[in-house]
């Protein structure tokens, strides 16, 4: 959908975006996760059009840039307007057309079930429910392409519960979604592609079906010291590991599980536990921006 290449933005001496090149698919859900600083922020102000590169360039894929949903991180609200009345002020300054400005609004709201809550002042709203208004007005026209930063920051479980909900309904509509997020149970649920930044650059993209198996694994745990067939089991393959009374069983060497077992069981040891892991997002987090 969008192309970035090797674009750099400074702020002063500060780099917050360093010679970076990203291909944004079109219908994926794009997690961007990385420290404070890291660049996001910077970064998705300018695929939203609010700053301009010092270097490179970002083009659409396409002939026509598509429109885009933009939800910052801090949002600031007029807090004695009403919900609609703030939404209706939104959709009329993005050129909506007049006669359409109620049916859009109310789409939007419906959309992040705030039907309810249409007639509130938005100061009387919760954090909750600022969040959806905030993800309601970056709805407003039914962009393609939508960039939420932060879209749970401050919620409780049941919070982010909510809008990781509203982010796979908008997936299943057709929606191609940016989002950062310090929340990674909720990136690993709704995500399907992931990028990991630091220091302004992209050090990790995968999709995130295959970030969550690129290092797999099976353990086996035994009831006695392996030091006496620890040197038969690493002839096996090389990326057998043996650690005191467990045995790791690294990628291929996953397949020798049945044989290993048989070697165990034949030398005398009691088998107390096998499992076989995935890698957790937090696991391929800590690694990248090691």
């Amino acid at each position: 959908m969008i192309e970035v290449d090797r674009v750099t933005k400074a702020f002063y001496t500060v780099v917050a975006v360093n010679d970076l090149s990203l291909d944004v698919p079109e219908g994926e859900v794009i997690g961007v996760l990385g420290p404070n600083g890291a660049g996001k922020t910077t970064l998705f102000k300018l695929l939203a059009g609010f700053l301009k590169p010092d270097k490179g360039r970002i083009r659409a894929k396409r002939l026509q840039w598509p429109a885009i949903g933009y939800k910052p991180e801090r949002l600031l609200f007029p807090n004695q307007m009403r919900v609609l009345a703030y939404l209706e002020m939104v959709a009329a300054l993005s050129n909506v057309n007049s006669r359409d400005i109620r049916r859009v609004v109310y789409d939007s709201l419906s959309r992040v079930n705030l039907l309810d809550a249409s007639q509130k002042q938005i100061r009387d709203c919760s954090k909750g429910m600022r969040q959806r208004l905030g993800l309601a007005q970056a709805l407003i026209g039914d962009p393609p392409l939508l960039i939420l930063d932060e879209p749970s920051n401050g919620l409780d479980p049941d919070g982010q519960a909510i809008i990781a909900s509203h982010i796979q309904q908008l997936r299943q509509m057709g929606k191609t979604i940016l989002l950062s997020s310090h929340q990674l149970h909720e990136v690993t649920q709704v995500c399907t592609h992931l990028i990991i930044m630091n220091q302004g650059q992209i050090l990790y993209e995968r999709p995130m079906a295959e970030a969550l198996i690129e290092q797999p694994h099976a353990l086996i745990r035994v009831n006695q010291p392996l030091a006496p067939v620890a040197a038969l089991l690493q002839s096996l393959h090389p990326e057998v590991v043996i650690q005191e009374q467990e045995i790791v069983l690294n990628n291929e060497a996953m397949g020798l599980r049945r044989q290993v077992l048989s070697i165990l069981l034949a030398a005398g040891y009691d088998i107390l536990k096998v499992e076989q892991q995935r890698v957790t997002l937090a696991e391929v987090y800590a690694e990248a921006t090691r």
